[in-house]
């Protein structure tokens, strides 16, 4: 067998990508700093290639280099997948799942989705992280993550999705502005920069833009919010109007408020809630029961 390179060097490699500091990438990899540089050097001399450039100040990755950090961190992916089979062999609902979920649906739904599965499968354990779409897709790839709960549809390009559940949308008012709307409702008439949206790097506002048919951009408020708590602030300060999803409705993000809630016009738009994981896991038949819980947890919802 060939003399392969050490995992161990490898992650090393990849630690130092990542936090692009020697000292940082030791504290990461519970070793010393000599430790971590020894190893990265015992990898280049087995490779044959040098993989950093140093000096007494500072150091950049080679383009073999950088090349060699995708692979190992894919490898390393890999590996972290074999051992989950071999552990999970035959119990599949046991162990830890490193679970990521957008802003816009992690604090309507995850405190349901934990309480859920400690009363289901009390042998496994949700590690939670939020943020945006895009973040938690590179996670996902890089294997900092298991799971995504994501707002449908994204560029899935190399994962594989699960549609678990739809969440409408709805137009919400201050009240003493929503006798001015005349139903049903016509974006057209509605005045200029009187609807408001999340920031751009929100997929919610994409959707919106699609789902509710926002075609003339003259209607939306160049104002980005940044959270829909901060919309919904907004709105009942009876700015403008803007659209929530019913998830976020249903936990009360609208109480203590002013808000009318109003159906947009045409077909109900919506948004698809989905599970996202790689191709490659080996924890399939555990993401898919997942995927069952909350399709009737969202049901559960929706039939309330």
């Amino acid at each position: 067998m060939k003399n392969l390179p050490s995992l161990k060097n490898l992650f090393y490699l990849v630690n130092l990508h990542q936090e692009q500091n020697f000292n940082r990438a030791a504290k990461s990899c519970f070793v010393s700093q000599s430790t971590l540089s020894s190893g990265i050097q015992n990898l280049e001399e087995q490779l044959g290639y040098q993989l950093i450039e140093r000096d007494h100040k500072s150091f950049m990755f080679t383009a073999i280099g950088e090349e060699v950090v995708e692979r190992a961190r894919k490898l390393l992916t890999d590996v972290d997948d074999l051992v989950e089979l071999v552990k999970n062999q035959g119990e599949p609902m046991t162990g830890e799942i490193r679970l990521g979920c957008i802003p816009t649906i992690a604090p309507f739904l995850l405190s349901r989705v934990v309480k859920q599965c400690q009363q289901d499968y009390p042998q496994l354990s949700l590690l939670l992280k939020e943020d945006t779409t895009e973040s938690l897709l590179d996670s996902l790839g890089k294997g900092e993550l298991d799971l995504l709960i994501l707002a449908l549809p994204v560029d899935t390009t190399g994962f594989h999705s699960m549609k678990v559940g739809i969440d409408p949308f709805k137009m919400v008012v201050h009240e003493e502005l929503s006798d001015g709307i005349m139903t049903p409702i016509d974006y057209q008439k509605m005045p200029d920069e009187s609807i408001f949206l999340l920031q751009s790097e929100h997929c919610i506002t994409g959707h919106a833009i699609t789902a509710c048919q926002l075609g003339n951009s003259a209607k939306i408020n160049p104002f980005a919010a940044t959270s829909l708590h901060t919309l919904v602030q907004m709105v009942d300060s009876k700015l403008g109007t803007t659209f929530l999803p019913q998830m976020a409705i249903d936990a009360g993000i609208l109480n203590d408020t002013e808000l009318n809630i109003m159906n947009p016009p045409g077909e109900a738009p919506y948004r698809d809630i989905g599970l996202v994981w790689r191709q490659t896991t080996s924890r399939i038949s555990t993401f898919r029961t997942l995927g069952l819980m909350l399709e009737s947890l969202l049901s559960d919802k929706k039939n309330d």
